[in-house]
């Protein structure tokens, strides 16, 4: 049980991991997008403030499920 419960710990936290550093990744500004983002920008993702906040809070959740498993 114990076992269970630490790869549980891990696995969330690699998943809050990979979502804050994809949340970041979204902002980074990248000049051959044909397509300016949402805040004036050409972005690595064109819906750059959504994406970036629903990865944040996805990497919250993470780290929420992490701390009951």
């Amino acid at each position: 049980m114990a076992e269970s419960n630490s790869k549980a710990k891990l696995i969330f936290m690699l998943l809050s991991v990979i979502s804050f550093i994809t949340a970041v990744l979204t902002l980074i500004p990248y000049k051959n997008i044909d397509d300016e983002c949402m805040l004036g920008y050409k972005a690595l993702c064109a819906f750059t403030p959504v994406s970036t906040i629903i990865l944040a809070v996805l990497g919250i959740i993470f780290l929420y499920l992490k701390k009951k498993a």
